[in-house]
């Protein structure tokens, strides 16, 4: 069957934000094996955590490990501080990806922070091309008479419409 003719047919099957099982396991239901070990270590975390760092103290690899992550866990980022330029071309943005393969290559940033910093560029130049989007479709509302006369006299008898959009 082709999905040209379950589409109708799936459309509409569950509302957004609806449970499709709305009589099922309520949120921040546990469930009971994990409660079944909850109470039988219960009381007994404070022992079993000396035990823990005893073997870990006795040479056990597992337990040191155990321990080890508790103390301290692996980092999942880092903080990475630079300055962004402002980007107010394609070239602006194409030399601020240039810095930051530079940087990769320099060893001051891992190539998934740096892939991380790209998605931050993307957003920045799609802001900006939205915001230039703006400005120019804000041109395309005046009138031609507005338009003319913004030509005859120069672009500092531009409505302020134009000019507060290039802020």
């Amino acid at each position: 069957m082709s999905s040209d003719i379950t589409g109708p047919i799936q459309a509409g099957r569950f509302q957004k934000g609806q449970s499709g099982n709305p009589s099922g396991r309520p949120r921040g239901a546990r469930n009971s094996a994990t409660l079944a070990a909850e109470t039988l270590l219960e009381g007994e975390a404070e022992k079993l955590t000396r035990k823990a760092i005893e073997m870990a103290l006795d040479g056990d690899a597992v337990a040191l490990k155990i321990c080890l992550d508790r103390i301290y866990p692996v980092r999942k980022d880092r903080a990475v501080r630079f300055g962004l330029p402002p980007i107010t071309s394609a070239r602006d943005a194409a030399d601020l990806a240039a810095g930051v393969v530079e940087a990769v290559a320099a060893g001051n940033l891992t190539p998934s922070e740096a892939a991380e910093v790209g998605k931050l560029i993307d957003i920045y130049v799609r802001a900006h091309q939205t915001a230039e989007n703006d400005r120019v479709e804000s041109i395309h509302e005046l009138s031609n008479e507005e338009l003319m006369r913004i030509i005859r006299n120069g672009e500092n008898t531009a409505p302020r419409m134009i000019a507060s959009g290039s802020d």
